[in-house]
This record gives structure tokens, C-alpha cells and sequence, in this order.
């Protein structure tokens, strides 16, 4: 059975609650990626920040980003999966929780991102085509 260790990217950076939107950005670019994972100075995960939250709740709303602070943008809990959960239980709260992207915890430890991309390449075309239908409805 697949495991979210299996079908992760691993070594996944944050961005720091007290950094400013402005530095997720240029980590963004310089990563490649689309989303970080934000961490408290405590070290654990506070929430996630996406390139369409700075466009949207930054940007659109008028908002410096080089004085707004990821923290700022952190809403509630994030919705993570522990890295021993298999792949239907990564759909499922992808499902749920309409997420692309899910942080892998470890016990309290960051170990990776889980991608929409990555579930598709370890579950079989059907479950797949569910889950993007159920990602892109609103």
C-alpha cells in the first residue's frame, strides 16, 4: 500500500510566520513552487501560503508585502497527512478539505508536500478524475 512517505517530495521549506510576505515570494520563486508551508519560531506548522493568497488577500487587497508577514495570512489549522497515511486517505482529505497540497507530518516534524500531481501519479485513473472534479468545484 502507498504511504504519503512514498509519493512526497521531501526536504520542503517554510517560510517563517514573522517573515514577510515579500521573502515567500522570492522563496517561492527561487524553489519553484506555488505554496509554503508557514512554521512558528516554536517550529510548528501554522498554516500554509499560496502565490494566490499573495495575489489575492496582498496584493488585491492593497497590502505591502514587504511589511505583511506570512503570519498575518496563516487561517486556522493546517490540514496536513501523517506520512504513514496511505493514498486514499490523502484523497480523502484532499476531498474533503478541497486542498491541492498537503504538508507530510512525521510525528510533530515537517518531512514533506504531498501535490494533487503526486496523488495522481500513485492512484488509479478514476480516483484521480474524482478527486480534480472535487478540487475544481466550488
Amino acid at each position: 500500500m502507498t504511504k504519503a512517505r512514498d509519493i512526497m517530495t521531501g526536504g520542503t521549506e517554510c517560510i517563517g510566520a514573522d517573515e514577510t510576505v515579500l521573502d515567500a515570494a522570492r522563496k517561492m520563486k527561487d524553489l519553484g513552487v506555488g505554496a509554503l508551508p508557514i512554521c512558528g519560531t516554536d517550529n510548528k506548522l501554522k498554516g500554509m501560503l499560496t502565490d494566490r493568497d499573495i495575489v489575492v488577500k496582498v496584493l488585491g487587497a492593497g497590502k505591502d508585502p514587504a511589511t505583511c508577514t506570512a503570519g498575518e495570512l496563516a487561517q486556522g489549522e493546517a490540514v496536513t497527512i501523517g506520512a504513514d497515511d496511505d493514498a486514499q486517505e490523502i484523497l480523502r482529505t484532499m476531498t474533503e478539505h478541497k486542498v491541492r497540497r498537503l504538508p507530510v507530518i512525521d510525528g510533530h516534524d515537517l518531512v514533506g508536500m504531498v501535490a494533487q500531481a503526486d496523488v495522481a501519479r500513485s492512484l488509479p485513473e478514476p480516483q484521480v478524475g474524482d478527486l480534480l472534479q472535487a478540487l475544481s468545484t466550488d
